[in-house]
């Protein structure tokens, strides 16, 4: 019996080895879908070809191929896509130049004829367009079950001008590659352009680029900044080179001799890899788009250009007025040399409006990486074709790339700008603590040096905090003095939480597992005069995972034993206090099943430590209340599809409405440990789904729809706001993520 074949998207675009910014545009979407969702979806390519005697030798992806000006071609592909079942939607990359006939009309009958689900991909939409053109447009449109456009600007024109209805039109931007905040010094240094003032321009070179306007600006901004140098990067646009050769090209080289810039101004007559162009654009100080086109609809160049931190100098066409602003560049004239020079002047004149200029394009591009751009393409995918539920994509591979930044040989750093470590927030006990948890977690089933080396600095760092009386300082300077004022119950318990970790931990050398024991045993006393909840279910947790595998006694089974009463002293109290709160509630109904007036912080973490009492102690009742919490957790929590931490602006209290934002990555990270735990105690299945929803919230499913962990870095951002991501990656943040992402893995 034949093996039914995977199910796939079938996108209809050139495609590489031809040169086109299409063709690079597809593959780049292609690659990031592929990589959320493949095997459960696959990826395949009809590739268009611009004329009979081309020949490419295309990726075992491109299943078919249309000569541009073959009708018969298009009709014969229609039929192909319709009797083959595993195609689930085309994809169709529009831009008018690329398909046959008048204005690409060829591909009217090809959409007719199809009777798969049709998303229409618009690279172009003009804004005063010809009669017959505006009425294609409009066709395209029609036949397409969804159209998606890459800018706000575009929407509203195919709304107004072409009539489209707005609900079939969805803006997605225009994808970049995910990269760390880059170093430009480093950048350049690996190029050999070391103390230069690196300006750039990228593509496939045509008249349209405007490049001889950009060289006429330089004289007098070399004789300002005589370290200036000007790359114009990539091959000649190949339909050019076929018509007239290298006219172009021939003539700026001739105008860089005759202004005497030869020193400043660099040619690299080449079809750039994905891996050069990155890394001329992190070398790059500002990005000069001087395009001649003022109805250019998506530029991929300056697209790229602001994920690599590059202030943007351009003339002011229908894309740049969308994403550029005086924060992140300057729109100039067309044709205006003297323009693009004072804008030049003025970024090169002013270091400090630099250094915020590339901080603020690299920032404004991140809901642009094409791994939020291959989320939302599913999700519009998903609505006509029922693919593959989200689920089952994924996991990111562990990287503690960031981690290891903000760890130096003292301990974890707690804040960070951006991605640099903030010294002078100096060190929390807290991320210690978490840090070294994450760290247990790994070598336990992978017992590297490397991880070893972090667990024995976060160790020593706990017991530097350690006090004589056995409880702990919280925060330490940089200076490594002790600076809280106040004791923490929170410190506290996520301490004995970790260090009743730490003693269970399978591998860990013997030596330091008896010394987390005489820490533990020195602070254990306190436990009895915790108040806050959280951090009497932290320390229950810890008592759990310590009664395992206990040192400090000669007589193990004793101290075992003093340790499940302890804990379920600590447990009866989480529970008179959840009867409690039920039993005075006036509402007949009952329905706040909660241990408090309001939710705020690590809220499932409290009905996680009732489920390790119930393991460890076997009290039904603990499971039973655990049960009622998660459930009337989930109800708050899981809204829309998604996974909705309560809000820190506010928190939730009885009777009042509830905060949705800023969202903490901490309050996500503690719902899935809570659900894979509850999971594991009962074998639920609706726990199961619940932690895989609540997970995929670092991974885009969200409000924003924008991936809140940082797969360039290893480092997770610092909250979700209603209207954007805080950028900072700091400690308790990033490593949030990792337990999480630890927990999942116990169930995927």
């Amino acid at each position: 019996m034949t093996k039914a074949k995977p199910p796939c998207i079938l996108y209809v675009s050139t495609f590489p080895p031809r040169e086109c910014g299409i063709a690079t545009f597809t593959q780049d979407l292609t690659n990031a879908i592929d990589k959320e969702f493949n095997p459960g979806i696959k990826g395949k390519i009809l590739a268009m070809n611009n004329d009979a005697t081309s020949l490419y030798n295309y990726p075992a992806k491109t299943v078919m191929q249309i000569t541009d000006e073959n009708m018969e071609d298009y009709l014969e592909r229609a039929k192909e896509i319709n009797n083959s079942p595993e195609i689930k939607l085309v994809n169709i990359q529009h831009e008018y130049g690329i398909y046959g006939g008048d204005w690409g009309n060829y591909l009217l009958p090809f959409m007719e004829l199809i009777n798969k689900p049709l998303v229409t991909t618009m690279h172009t939409v003009l804004p005063e367009p010809e009669d017959r053109l505006k009425k294609l447009t409009q066709n395209i449109a029609e036949k397409s079950d969804a159209v998606v456009v890459m800018t706000v600007s575009a929407k509203k024109l195919l709304t107004e001008v072409y009539e489209v209805n707005p609900e079939k039109v969805t803006v997605i931007p225009h994808g970049v590659h995910h990269i760390a905040f880059p170093s430009k010094s480093k950048a350049k240094k690996k190029l050999n352009l070391e103390n230069k003032i690196v300006l750039s321009t990228f593509g496939m070179l045509n008249r349209d680029k405007g490049i001889e306007y950009a060289i006429k600006a330089l004289p007098e901004v070399v004789k300002k900044f005589p370290k200036v140098i000007y790359l114009v990067l990539g091959a000649t646009h190949p339909v050019v080179r076929k018509e007239e050769g290298e006219v172009y090209r021939n003539k700026l080289e001739k105008l860089v001799k005759d202004l005497g810039l030869e020193e400043n101004v660099k040619f690299y007559n080449k079809y750039l890899s994905l891996e050069e162009l990155i890394d001329f654009l992190k070398a790059t100080d500002i990005y000069v788009s001087p395009t001649l086109n003022p109805l250019q609809a998506v530029s991929g160049t300056i697209s790229y250009a602001l994920s690599c931190a590059c202030p943007i100098v351009a003339t002011a066409n229908q894309y740049a007025k969308d994403v550029i602003n005086n924060e992140r560049g300057i729109l100039v004239k067309f044709k205006n040399p003297k323009n693009i020079e004072k804008a030049l002047l003025k970024i090169l004149s002013d270091r400090k409006m630099r250094k915020e200029m590339k901080k603020n394009a690299y920032f404004y591009s991140r809901h642009m990486t094409w791994q939020n751009v291959a989320l939302s393409y599913f999700n519009t995918f998903n609505n006509f074709a029922k693919i593959m539920p989200r689920e089952s994509g994924k996991l990111p591979a562990i990287n503690l790339g960031h981690i290891n930044t903000l760890t130096d040989g003292f301990g974890m750093i707690q804040f960070a700008q951006h991605t640099k470590p903030d010294k002078n927030s100096g060190y929390c006990l807290d991320d210690n603590t978490r840090a070294m948890l994450a760290c247990l977690m790994l070598y336990r089933d992978k017992p590297l040096k490397s991880t070893l080396d972090l667990i024995k600095i976060y160790f020593n760092f706990i017991k530097f905090t350690q006090k004589n009386s056995g409880k702990f300082h919280n925060f330490v300077s940089y200076k490594k003095t002790f600076i809280d004022k106040s004791e923490s119950e929170d410190s506290l318990g996520r301490t004995i939480w970790v260090l009743g970790y730490m003693i269970s931990t399978k591998n860990l050398p013997e030596d330091l597992k008896k010394e987390a024991c005489q820490l533990l045993k020195k602070s254990i006393k306190w436990i009895t005069e915790l108040e806050s909840l959280r951090s009497i279910s932290f320390a229950i947790i810890g008592l759990f995972y310590a009664q395992q595998n206990y040192y400090c006694s000669s007589s193990p089974k004793n101290e075992k034993n003093k340790l499940l009463s302890l804990m379920k002293s600590l447990a009866d109290e989480l529970v008179n206090k959840y009867k409690n709160q039920v039993a005075n509630q006036e509402n007949q109904e009952k329905n706040w099943l909660w241990f408090e007036n309001c939710l705020t912080y690590s809220n499932y973490k409290l009905p996680e430590a009732l489920i390790r009492a119930y393991q460890a102690i076997g009290d039904k009742e603990y499971l039973k209340i655990a049960e009622e919490n998660l459930e009337f957790l989930g109800k708050i929590s899981f809204e829309n599809n998604y996974f909705s931490a309560i809000g820190q602006d506010g928190w939730y209290y009885r009777d009042g409405k509830r905060a949705y934002f800023d969202q903490q990555p901490e309050d996500t990270a503690s719902a899935t440990e809570a659900l894979v735990t509850a999971f594991e105690a009962t074998k639920k299945e609706k726990y199961l789904d619940q932690s895989k929803w609540a997970f995929d919230w670092f991974l885009g499913k969200n409000h924003l729809s924008q991936m809140i962990y940082d797969e360039a870095t290893g480092g997770c951002y610092d909250g979700l706001g209603k209207d954007s991501i805080n950028f900072n990656q700091g400690a308790e943040s990033t490593i949030s993520y990792l337990l999480a992402r630890l927990a999942i893995e116990k169930i995927k």
